[in-house]
């Protein structure tokens, strides 16, 4: 908190990534209500989701390279009020299914730029010393705004409809373009290159720099290992527990208490910690959690497991970010990041994918064992190579 009353800058860039995250969360469930009651298919939803989250994913270089070559400041600004006019299209055309899946398309494209943009700036607002605090912050503000969204479109929805539930996600993104009109300009580094070699370098630059490497795919084996744990504990608490809707909500929602929690928690502490050794600690958490949910008997057993569990997903997201805002230069901050979050959204598809087969061919609780010794596997793999990369990183610089 201390640094959010200090630092205005930062503070705009909370208060908007608040905003626009609860406003994203807020829009997803109008936009699954009505494809849902149009079309009577689950696959219509499924195609709604896959074109939201998984396609934007595979531009992750590319929008990566549109934050290290513009202006940072103008880069978050346009793509809040682009996605401010896409939303208002959105709620023109809901009655033509086909464009409205190409306009969720084109803005979560914008979102997908706006997302390594807001990192990268980051330490342009804050000193180093404050990025863990920084990055928790961040953390919390947006993952807190996820979960209110859901609560708001249950408010909205019987008031103003679809409609207009989006048109107030249009209101958002437009209020968070105002906020961030305040920041300071933000300018690339000298010379930045094209979009497509830009692109290229920000990959040869990951695949060239171990510590950076380690850190990527670390993080997207842990999340192609446990990303399947939404719907498992849907099937652990039907199938195995034998228990009602009311038993999902509660260790669904286990996880995301945690993670509040642990931004929380480190908000006011991380500043103390290593990162390289938070950074393995989540991973650790986030797997074994999930691993022990396979052993458990009980909803309460389920249920606390996964808000620990949600402690080491904090733990994370905050030394990854922090570590990769420490260890690449600034002018390629954004194609890092864009790739770092592009290859997150793929290994999610992955795992949600592979995690379905694996569910349908065994059980909720021998899928959360096997994805839980995977995701352990790809911890101890990090923590046997991260220390060697972080070490030859600072001994060439």
């Amino acid at each position: 908190m201390g640094l959010l009353a200090a630092n205005r800058a930062f503070r705009s860039l909370c208060v908007a990534r608040f905003l626009s995250s609860g406003g994203d969360a807020l829009s997803l469930v109008a936009l699954m209500v009505h494809v849902a009651d149009t079309t009577g298919q689950a696959l219509a939803v499924s195609v709604l989701l896959l074109v939201g989250d998984f396609a934007p994913s595979l531009f992750g270089p590319l929008s990566g390279a549109i934050s290290d070559r513009f202006d940072l400041r103008r880069v978050m600004v346009g793509c809040e009020l682009v996605q401010a006019v896409l939303l208002v299209a959105i709620a023109v055309s809901l009655d033509h299914l086909v464009l409205v899946l190409v306009l969720v398309g084109l803005r979560a494209l914008a979102g997908q730029v706006f997302l390594p943009a807001s990192r990268a700036a980051v330490p342009a607002l804050v000193a180093d010393r404050d990025l863990p605090v920084a990055n928790s912050a961040l953390g919390f503000g947006t993952n807190g705004a996820e979960a209110v969204g859901p609560l708001l479109a249950a408010a909205l929805l019987p008031m103003v409809g679809v409609r207009g539930a989006l048109l107030v996600d249009a209101a958002t993104f437009a209020v968070s373009a105002l906020l961030l009109v305040t920041l300071r300009p933000i300018p690339p580094a000298p010379a930045a290159p094209a979009l497509l070699a830009g692109a290229r370098e920000g990959l040869r630059f990951i695949r060239s720099t171990p510590a950076v490497r380690v850190i990527g795919l670390g993080f997207c084996a842990v999340v192609a290992c446990n990303g399947i744990d939404d719907v498992a504990l849907v099937v652990l608490a039907k199938d195995t527990f034998e228990s009602g809707d009311a038993a999902v909500g509660v260790l669904l929602a286990g996880a995301g208490i945690g993670l509040l929690a642990g931004y929380a928690l480190l908000s006011r502490h991380s500043g103390r910690l290593g990162m390289a050794g938070l950074l393995v600690a989540g991973f650790a958490i986030s797997s074994v959690g999930n691993l022990l949910t396979g052993l458990t008997w009980a909803v309460a057993a389920a249920f606390t497991l996964q808000t620990v569990r949600g402690l080491g997903i904090a733990a994370m997201d905050v030394a990854t970010n922090t570590l990769i805002q420490r260890h690449v230069p600034t002018g390629l901050l954004g194609r890092v990041f864009g790739t770092l979050y592009g290859g997150i959204g793929a290994a999610a598809a992955l795992s949600y994918v592979a995690g379905g087969v694996l569910l349908d061919a065994t059980s909720a609780p021998a899928t959360f064992l096997i994805a839980g010794a995977a995701g352990t596997l790809a911890t101890l793999m990090v923590a046997l190579r991260l220390p060697r990369a972080l070490r030859a990183h600072d001994d060439h610089d």
